[in-house]
């Protein structure tokens, strides 16, 4: 007798254990009707499941209201089909300043988010909210009301700290305020077929990495209003973003498709990226911007298709960091891309364009040609538009503090070309006057007119190219490439005519 009720017992613990390793969150009084907010049952459902051990909270069919949760380790959050996790509208919701993400995860292990649902950060609404928050006094920033609100005071749709074993799959992500998602010195970061769309807001970087390693991004689709997918490193005392894959997504950008920085205090090795389809994408397809202090080093980017794209290749090393530290940039393969650049703004149209670019404060046209625009509102009627010519891909970097090791291999750059004699570009003759920028912003429009249209390179230690093939479909008076200040250059095949290649203070290998 004592035998049977001893099984009975671990029957019924079993069976009450296998109970909680999925729940929903209507069980703990969530109400999917658009309107109810369900933070605290939502948490509720999270810390329940935690507690016996972890397992699956779902988000079934219906729009789910919710502010500020925090998942725990070992937790899976799943969303069913027909589900829709909506953000609050009420940006109290998500806290005072700097406020929580929608979805946080803080120094947790073993924790994911999968399934076909919908996550919705609500930005309209929230953002309605924070400005009424601030015309009453209720919440204060330093920014607002003379430009915008702070990226703090904005909530993310996601956003993860120092946690590890981490898994997000296949569910929707849109509307957000800011970053989409951020995953910040995280560890075993796994993001596959994701699909992301956010066009409508500031600073809506489709997926942010920083300071984190061991990271694979695949097969993932990105519709965002700035960066698509950009690696940062904000803290010098790490090591940073180390180990990283980004393979077969598609991307299309107000900003960046694929980007290395801004933000670059620390550093970047090991990264791999591979199969990257881009379309109408304002800036770059390929940026890699070391401007803090940080090394940028064993880089490889391969297999890139994009159209309608304003411009294929941007490597740039510059210094605005204070101390005395210097970036360094070396060791990058850039194989088998294929670029088309439109004369015109290629992300015309979306609701959330990138700026126009603007002459800087105190300058007029014509008074200076070697300049570095800078990007304005579309709305700013105060200063002055900077015309220009389709502006060439470039990899340059600082006297005395080159890049080095460049291996360009299978490029191609088709052109569309303008040929318009009413904007100066800047004469040949005159290289050594053009702007090193050093401070400036990194973007590949930050030298002004360039005398060439195709390819500028400038402070380069060990440059090889194989097979690059520069077309342009519309002639005009520039050349095609520049070479500057490069020791050890190697090439072989490259598709430019002669007469179109300018070099000066070369050393051949």
């Amino acid at each position: 007798m004592r035998l049977l009720t001893v099984i009975f017992f671990l029957v019924v613990s079993a069976s009450t254990t296998a109970q909680l390793k999925q729940v929903s969150i209507v069980q703990f009084g969530a109400i999917g009707d658009g309107k109810t907010l369900n933070t605290a049952g939502i948490q509720k459902a999270i810390d329940q499941i935690a507690s016996k051990g972890g397992g699956t909270v779902q988000i079934p069919k219906g729009v789910f209201v919710t502010g500020s949760i925090f998942l725990r380790s070992n937790i899976i959050l799943e969303l069913l089909p027909g589900s829709v996790l909506m953000g609050s509208p009420n940006r109290l919701d998500y806290g005072q300043s700097p406020c929580d993400a929608m979805i946080n995860a803080i120094e947790v292990s073993n924790i994911a988010i999968k399934g076909t649902g919908i996550i919705d950060g609500n930005a309209k609404q929230v953002l309605q909210s924070l400005f009424d928050e601030l015309k009453s006094g209720r919440l204060t920033d330093r920014d607002w009301p003379k430009k915008r609100p702070t990226e703090s005071n904005r909530p993310k749709i996601i956003h993860f700290f120092k946690s590890k074993k981490i898994n997000i799959s296949t569910v929707s992500i849109q509307n957000g305020c800011t970053w989409i998602q951020s995953y910040e010195r995280c560890d075993q970061v796994n993001i596959k077929g994701i699909k992301v769309n956010s066009t409508s807001y500031w600073n809506n970087d489709g997926l942010d990495i920083v300071d984190s390693k061991n990271v694979l991004i695949e097969n993932c689709t990105i519709n965002s209003s700035d960066d698509a997918i950009c690696l940062k490193s904000e803290s010098a005392e790490l090591d940073s973003v180390v180990n990283v894959k980004v393979l077969n997504c598609s991307l299309r950008s107000s900003a960046n498709a694929f980007k290395i920085g801004t933000g670059s205090r620390g550093g970047f090795k090991n990264i791999y990226v591979k199969g990257l389809i881009i379309y109408d994408t304002y800036r770059s397809a390929i940026a890699l911007e070391a401007v803090d202090g940080a090394f940028l080093k064993n880089i490889t980017i391969e297999g890139v298709r994009a159209r309608n794209t304003g411009n294929g290749i941007f490597v740039k090393l510059g210094k605005r960091n204070k101390d005395e530290r210097f970036s360094t940039v070396q060791d990058i393969t850039i194989r088998n891309v294929s670029v088309q650049i439109p004369a015109g703004k290629p992300d015309k149209g979306y609701e959330l364009e990138g700026p126009l670019l603007k002459y800087p404060p105190g300058i007029k046209p014509g008074d200076q040609l070697s300049i570095s625009p800078w990007n304005k509102a579309p709305d700013d009627t105060a200063s002055i538009e900077y015309l220009h010519h389709v502006f060439p891909a470039s990899i340059s970097s600082l006297p005395e503090h080159p890049v080095k090791n460049i291996k360009l291999e299978n490029i191609e750059l088709s052109y569309e070309g303008r040929n318009d004699a009413s904007i100066p570009y800047f004469p040949i003759d005159s290289l050594h006057l053009i702007t090193e920028a050093v401070t400036a912003y990194p973007e590949f429009s930050m030298f002004g007119e360039l005398p060439c249209w195709g390819f500028y390179f400038r402070h380069v230690d060990g440059l090889s190219i194989k097979n690059l093939r520069l077309f342009q479909k519309n002639k005009e008076p520039r050349i095609a490439v520049v070479y500057d200040d490069v020791n050890y250059l190697n090439f072989e095949d490259i598709n430019v005519p002669n007469t179109e290649r300018v070099y000066r203070n070369v050393k051949r290998k």
